[in-house]
């Protein structure tokens, strides 16, 4: 079957957004549309353009015998600054409280379109490093991480409190609760991860660091290297944070139970130099 241009130009984009971070050889698409490399250059040079023209992100030309063309993700500054301040916005609305001065967050954290731009404004970060796994802890950064790699191409890995009896031989630690200073458990399976691997920590809220310096700590033990920590939510606290190597969207500065107000700000998100 011969595809006219406007085909090929709708399948190949829908393609390409659908498999970030992998190199695809020209010779994929010129058989998948029986036509002829040039042809094809043509076409990825017209995708090429409007990516970055409506800030979707970058389309990458790999030369050689070996090359092809390699999709990634990237969010322009205006459109990460328009994400924070929805968050902000939700986030300030006084309903969110709960007792001991917690917000509800389940919500945001199901809502899937606002979910996936939250992964990719986290995978834009790391776009131009080696990322191979994204690594939570169960259970509400679990949608933090699947948003996030599906944007890098990499699979997620979910720490627990407490090993399962389907998951086979596993790996602990003890940790300090950065919260509670209490001394709590990381569980994760041996066949998570191999050694060398470079892993992205992410989780939806931080306090002072416990819990992600517990993953920190539990990567050394499969000898794996840290890569980097993404945080949705972050509150500012008295003591000293456990971890400084992260990026966040949101600050929260104080609640106020009596008045039901919250104080939020912008995350560090621009304030980070970018590595």
């Amino acid at each position: 079957m011969k595809w006219k241009r406007s085909e090929r130009l709708v399948d190949m984009t829908y393609y390409l957004l659908e498999h970030p971070h992998q190199l695809i050889p020209l010779t994929f698409f010129s058989e998948t549309y029986q036509s002829a490399k040039s042809s094809i250059s043509e076409d990825l040079s017209i995708v090429k353009e409007t990516f970055e023209e409506k800030g979707i992100g970058l389309l990458m030309t790999v030369p050689g015998a070996a090359g092809g063309v390699k999709y990634i993700p990237k969010m322009s500054e205006n459109e990460v600054r328009e994400i924070i301040q929805i968050l902000i916005s939700e986030l300030s609305q006084s309903d969110r409280l709960l007792p001991g001065g917690y917000l509800f967050m389940t919500d945001l954290l199901g809502n899937p379109e606002l979910m996936n731009r939250v992964g990719k404004v986290f995978a834009s970060i790391y776009a131009d490093q080696q990322i191979d796994v994204i690594m939570t802890v169960a259970t509400k950064g679990i949608s933090i991480a699947h948003s996030i790699a599906r944007h890098l191409n990499v699979p997620v890995v979910v720490v627990r409190r407490d090993s399962k009896v389907t998951e086979g031989s596993t790996v602990s630690i003890n940790y300090v609760s950065g919260s509670s200073r209490r001394i709590q458990t990381m569980v994760l399976s041996k066949r998570s991860m191999k050694g060398g691997q470079r892993v992205l920590i992410t989780d939806d809220f931080m306090k002072v660091g416990g819990t992600m310096n517990g993953m920190k700590n539990l990567l050394e033990e499969f000898d794996c290297q840290l890569a980097g920590m993404a945080v949705l939510v972050e509150a500012e606290h008295a003591d000293e944070t456990l971890v400084d190597d992260y990026y966040s969207l949101v600050k929260l500065h104080a609640v106020n139970e009596k008045d039901r107000t919250i104080a939020l700000s912008e995350g560090n998100y621009f304030l980070k130099e970018r590595k």
